[in-house]
């Protein structure tokens, strides 16, 4: 089997499985285990999947850049945004993540919303200049990618608030690796904004659910919910559930 072939079986099987175990798919496809690592190797190069001990889970195509990710999923990201905003109360304090999820969140907020919004993100608080709520920006040195403030003076400003609910925006969500994205730093101001608040939901749009990042955010069970654009009746929203995830679907069937 040529390697193009290789690499298309193993995509087929990610996008069909949500995993991949190298010493089952070499004894299925005929080839040494070496063959697949090496493949698994410059597809997560490629950044099209994401090697872990063993084997290879799916790669989030929500690392992309910011201007192409405000293009990706648009739907599914405003349906996260309207059951994202049910559950925020008039006069709480609201931490906000960066990314075009939390930008769509925005949005649908009431104008009039009364009360307090708090985010390390220069994008979100430019969309909130024609709502009445104060907006506390958190400042930093800025990590383009996703257009939000991080390192250590992020770090230290976000340790003199707290909030009511932090809505918390990931790159993937998969129940072996749980919330994950693509920048350690960035993964480290995420789990220092969530132990801001007393409530955490992870927005969650359809193209960053059953895949992984390279870092690690939180498990599962220890946030307060996951606000998914998910048939709640589908197999993976039973395996999140099965791996300790609370989900709050975002679509009915």
């Amino acid at each position: 089997m040529l390697a193009a072939a290789r690499k298309d079986a193993l995509l087929d099987r990610l996008r069909r499985d949500g995993r991949l175990v190298v010493k089952d798919i070499a004894v299925e496809l005929g080839l040494s285990e070496d063959s697949i690592r090496r493949d698994l190797r410059e597809l997560d190069a490629a950044g099209l999947a994401v090697r872990v001990y063993g084997g290879a889970l799916p790669a989030s195509p929500a690392v992309a850049d910011y201007s192409a990710r405000r293009e990706v999923a648009r739907g599914s990201k405003e349906r996260v945004a309207a059951a994202a905003v049910a559950l925020i109360e008039p006069g709480s304090t609201v931490l906000l993540d960066g990314g075009t999820t939390t930008l769509a969140l925005v949005d649908a907020l009431p104008r009039s919303f009364a009360g307090t919004i708090i985010t390390h993100s220069p994008t979100i608080a430019a969309a909130l200049l024609d709502h009445d709520a104060e907006v506390i920006v958190l400042g930093g040195r800025l990590f383009k990618h996703s257009a939000v403030a991080c390192g250590a003076a992020a770090m230290e400003a976000a340790q003199n608030v707290s909030a009511d609910l932090f809505f918390l925006g990931v790159t993937g969500v998969h129940p072996e690796t749980g919330l994950s994205t693509g920048d350690a730093e960035e993964a480290a101001m995420k789990r220092a904004l969530a132990g801001r608040a007393a409530e955490t939901f992870v927005l969650a749009s359809e193209e960053k659910l059953g895949t992984a990042s390279r870092f690690g955010i939180l498990p599962l069970d220890e946030v307060s919910g996951i606000i998914a654009d998910l048939d709640p009746d589908a197999a993976l929203a039973g395996d999140l559930r099965s791996a300790g995830a609370r989900i709050l679907p975002a679509r009915l069937s």
